[in-house]
């Protein structure tokens, strides 16, 4: 019975944790037709939300960082180290939001139709 009672009270907690959490509708919204790169507090910078088709240099945008492609009619967008858009990844066309990764060594964003 003990068990049951430390079980239930350890899932309330976690219940009441869960609740408390701020939630990703926090996180600044990525607008329409755009690719963001959110800053590590869940904000997006102006200088971070990208539009046009074409390499987008990065200024500044270090450490693990979460991109949302919120770009429409299947654009996509792929990530480089180096600037003006060379030596790539290949292209991300999900919506959404991906997972956080280092942006440490990334130098650039090219967004593709």
């Amino acid at each position: 019975m003990r068990k049951i009672a430390m079980a239930l009270t350890a899932l309330s907690l976690v219940g009441a944790g869960l609740a408390a959490a701020p939630g990703a509708s926090a996180a600044t919204a990525c607008p329409s037709g755009a690719v963001c790169i959110r800053e590590t507090n869940g904000d997006i910078l102006n200088k971070n939300i990208f539009y046009s088709y074409g390499a987008h240099n990065l200024d500044n945008v270090t450490g693990f960082r979460v991109v949302v492609n919120n770009q429409t009619g299947g654009a996509g967008f792929r990530e480089c180290t180096g600037y003006n858009g060379t030596n790539c990844s290949p292209v991300y066309r999900a919506t959404g939001e991906y997972e956080p990764i280092d942006y440490t060594p990334i130098n650039s964003l090219v967004l593709v139709a």
